[in-house]
């Protein structure tokens, strides 16, 4: 029988993922073991297997919570705007908060894609193309009413996922720049990669606030 959100069960599957998560960023995949897992939540090994049949499948679930986490954000998220300039601004905001506040899921979903079997690799690809389609579409609508000038959809859209899936290499929340200012400067380099004036968003922007 399943068990209940909320049992005994299910708070040691939270901790199973939380430590693997951490371990996984920190050490890698490939130098984590079960044994490892376990002495870091205080589980023997031998009882993870009750909770996760195997690493692999440990590894799977992370990506594929952070996948289903962000596709449910951002379609919340998208609701808010109605035109394909407020949706890319909106797009490049989100992207950049959300993945900023959870480096270490971020760093695996990205880093551990080449340790993925076959079966889990379909699984997670699928969800990244469903990501990147929100993206596209945003695009497309853009150029279909002259917003943005594009000539090749699917890799405007690979180049700006790139752009800012990228900022989680270097950012630090100590550093130069503060993420509110990181995102006003990816923000103007999407917009001038579609060819779309950033002048123009900001009135947008600005028409949105006074209404």
């Amino acid at each position: 029988m399943a068990r209940t959100f909320g049992s005994s069960g299910e708070v040691t599957a939270a901790r199973v993922r939380a430590a693997a998560l951490e371990l996984f960023a920190n050490q890698g995949y490939a130098a984590v073991s079960m044994r490892a897992i376990g002495a870091k939540t205080g589980i023997q090994a031998s009882a993870l297997y009750n909770h996760f049949p195997t690493k692999q499948a440990i590894l799977v679930d992370l990506l594929e919570t952070h996948m289903l986490g962000l596709l449910a954000a951002w379609e919340a998220e998208s609701q808010k705007f109605h035109t394909p300039i407020e949706a890319l601004d909106g797009f490049v905001r989100f992207h950049i908060s959300y993945h900023l506040d959870r480096q270490d899921a971020v760093f695996i979903s990205y880093m551990e894609l080449r340790n993925l079997e076959p079966e889990g690799f379909v699984r997670i690809e699928k969800l990244r193309k469903y990501y990147e389609g929100f993206l596209r579409k945003i695009i497309s609508l853009g150029k279909a009413n002259g917003d943005f000038l594009v000539d090749d959809e699917p890799v405007a859209t690979m180049a700006i996922i790139a752009m800012l899936t990228g900022i989680n290499t270097w950012f630090r929340n100590n550093g130069r720049l503060t993420s509110s200012e990181v995102e006003e400067i990816y923000v103007k380099m999407a917009f001038g990669s579609l060819e779309c004036q950033y002048e123009q968003r900001n009135a947008v922007a600005k028409a949105r606030a006074i209404a």
